[in-house]
C-alpha cells in the first residue's frame, strides 16, 4: 500500500540526457507508490526540464556547481533540507560529494551505488553490476527496487509534457509559423567532436527535406552556433537556425512541434525521443547499447567498427570514421522508413 507521505529526495545528474533517463526512475517510483512527493535536487539549468516531468513534486536547484566541492553550500542546504522530513534520498551521480546532501539532511534512508567508496553516507549502498544493468536507464531504475531484482531490466520510457500554451509561447517569440512535416537537426555533442556527424551530411538531409516544400529546424547551443551556421549557409539560408538563442526550455517546447529528428548523440537526442519523435539517432564514438534514445520511434545509427565505441572526445586515431563513413543516403533511409 502506498504511504502518502512518503517523500523522496532525488541527487540529480549533471547532464541533460541522463536527466531526461532518470524521469524513468521518476516514473517508476510513482508505480510503486502513486501518493508519493518526489523532489530532485539539480543543476539549476535542468529545472526547467524537470518541469517538464509530471512525476515531480519539486525540483531544487544545486548551489554547487558542476565539480565543485562547496562543503559549506552542501552543509547549509543539507540542513535547510532537514526540515522536509525526506523517508529516503536516492544519489544518482556516484561521486562522493554528491552523497553529502543528504547525509547532512539526515534522511533515514540514503540509497545509491557505491561509487566512490560511499560508506556511512549511503547506508543502503549498492554494488553495481555492469554485467546485468548493462544501460544508464537500468541502472538508475534498479534504485527504486530492492538489491539483486531483475525488475529494473523492463523500465518505463521517458516523457515529457508540453502545454499547448508552452508551445504558443515560443511560436510568438520566435515568430515561426510550423507546417505539417518539421524535420529538426541537432549537430551538436556536448561531449565532443568524436560524436558529431559532419555539417555536409547534415546540409544534405536538409536539402533533400526543403525539396519537398517542408521545414528544417535546426538546434543547438551557443557552441553549436558555428555549426548550424555552416549547414545554414550550405542550404541557402533555407533552414531556420535556433542554436543558441534559446533556452533549454525553449528548446524543448519549439522541438515539441517538429516530426522528425536527427541527431547525434547529445542531451537533445534523447529530449527528442522522450518527446516521442521520429528519431534517427546517430552513434559514432560512443556505445548505443548503453545510453540509447529511450523510444520505440527511435531508430539507431552505427557503423559498428572494431574500432569504436572508443568513448573518447577527440578520435584517436585522427579519421572519425565511425561517423564519416556513414552517408546521408542511409540517414535519408532511415527517415524515409
Amino acid at each position: 500500500m502506498s504511504n502518502p507521505l512518503s517523500k523522496i529526495l532525488i541527487v540529480g545528474p549533471s547532464w541533460v540526457g541522463d536527466m531526461v533517463m532518470a524521469q524513468s526512475l521518476f516514473m517508476r517510483l510513482k508505480q510503486q507508490q502513486p501518493d508519493c512527493l518526489i523532489d530532485v535536487l539539480a543543476p539549476a539549468w535542468s529545472l526547467a526540464l524537470l518541469a517538464r516531468m509530471p512525476e515531480v513534486h519539486t525540483a531544487i536547484a544545486m548551489p554547487v556547481g558542476h565539480g565543485q566541492f562547496g562543503l559549506g553550500q552542501r552543509f547549509a542546504l543539507g540542513k535547510q533540507l532537514k526540515c522536509n522530513q525526506y523517508s529516503q534520498a536516492i544519489v544518482l551521480p556516484n561521486s562522493w560529494k554528491s552523497a553529502l546532501i543528504p547525509w547532512f539532511a539526515n534522511i533515514p534512508m540514503r540509497t545509491g551505488f557505491i561509487g566512490e567508496c560511499r560508506w556511512g553516507l549511503l547506508n543502503d549502498a549498492r554494488s553495481l553490476d555492469k554485467q546485468q544493468l548493462t544501460m544508464t536507464v537500468q541502472r538508475f531504475v534498479a534504485l527504486a527496487h530492492p538489491q539483486k531484482t531483475l525488475e529494473a531490466l523492463d523500465y518505463p520510457q521517458p516523457r515529457l509534457q508540453i502545454t499547448p500554451e508552452q508551445q504558443q509561447a515560443v511560436l510568438e517569440k520566435f515568430v515561426v509559423q510550423p507546417t505539417a512535416n518539421i524535420l529538426a537537426l541537432c549537430p551538436g555533442a556536448e561531449f565532443g567532436p568524436s560524436k558529431q556527424w559532419c555539417a555536409r551530411y547534415y546540409a544534405e538531409v536538409a536539402q533533400y527535406w526543403l525539396k519537398q516544400g517542408r521545414q528544417v529546424w535546426l538546434f543547438g547551443s551557443i557552441k553549436d552556433q558555428a555549426v548550424a551556421a555552416e549547414i545554414n549557409q550550405l542550404t541557402n539560408q533555407a533552414c531556420v537556425d535556433f542554436a543558441g538563442r534559446t533556452s533549454l526550455a525553449e528548446a524543448v517546447d519549439l522541438m515539441s512541434l517538429v516530426t522528425h529528428v536527427v541527431s547525434n548523440d547529445s542531451g537533445l537526442m534523447h529530449v527528442a525521443a522522450a518527446l516521442d519523435k521520429q528519431v534517427v539517432a546517430l552513434y559514432g564514438s560512443s556505445d548505443p547499447s548503453f545510453t540509447p534514445p529511450l523510444s520505440n520511434k527511435a531508430k539507431v545509427l552505427s557503423l559498428k567498427l572494431t574500432c569504436s565505441p572508443c568513448f573518447k572526445r577527440v578520435c584517436p586515431l585522427q579519421h572519425n570514421n565511425c561517423l564519416n563513413h556513414l552517408m546521408p543516403e542511409r540517414v535519408l533511409a532511415a527517415i524515409e522508413s
